[in-house]
């Protein structure tokens, strides 16, 4: 008798969840070539790729070279030593750096990755001023208002336009290789 039960429950359930409607089975909106279909999903950002994740997850880190955020973050600190760069922990630590016009002053910056999708939560940045006096006592304080807002924004401006030429040069790759296999069709 339960089991019974169960299965019915499972079976108006599997039916009631069916409205008919099939996702993109719209015909009217896909092209009908071939060639106008990858074009129209090469634009849309669909396509297949092996080996690899368009849906990026928080925590999850390409190679170095293709994350844009860290590579926008390296040129835009590359001026600073670096003390630290860790890109399987996602972050990037300075050394102190004093430009010479103060002899007392320095400045340290860290940046911490919380995310690999461009975007204005995705850096974590510190700034850190160490004042030192003439006896050698020094003083470190956290002064990351100001300029961490303007290193983020430099970050995340250099950062967009890497994304932009790196979609821009897949987008070229699609585009050749549905031409190249038309041209071996015909």
């Amino acid at each position: 008798m339960k089991f019974r039960i169960i299965y019915f429950l499972i079976v108006s359930l599997l039916i009631s969840g069916c409205n008919g409607k099939i996702p993109g089975a719209d015909a009217r909106k896909i092209p009908p070539q071939a060639q106008d279909r990858v074009k129209k999903n090469i634009e849309e950002g669909r396509g297949f790729t092996l080996m690899s994740s368009t849906n990026k997850n928080i925590g999850e880190f390409d190679f170095a070279s293709s994350n844009e955020l860290w590579r926008a973050s390296l040129d835009t600190l590359e001026f600073m030593p670096l003390a630290l760069a860790n890109y399987s922990g996602g972050i990037i630590v300075t050394d102190w750096y004093s430009d010479g016009s103060s002899t007392d002053e320095s400045v340290k910056i860290s940046v911490r990755f919380l995310s690999n999708e461009v975007r204005s939560d995705a850096l974590a940045i510190k700034v850190f001023y160490k004042n030192c006096s003439m006896q050698n006592s020094c003083q470190v304080t956290d002064r990351s208002s100001e300029l961490a807002s303007e290193l983020s924004k430099k970050i995340l401006n250099l950062a967009a336009i890497y994304e932009k030429d790196t979609q821009a040069k897949k987008k070229r790759k699609y585009i050749n290789e549905a031409l190249r296999t038309d041209e071996n069709d015909q």
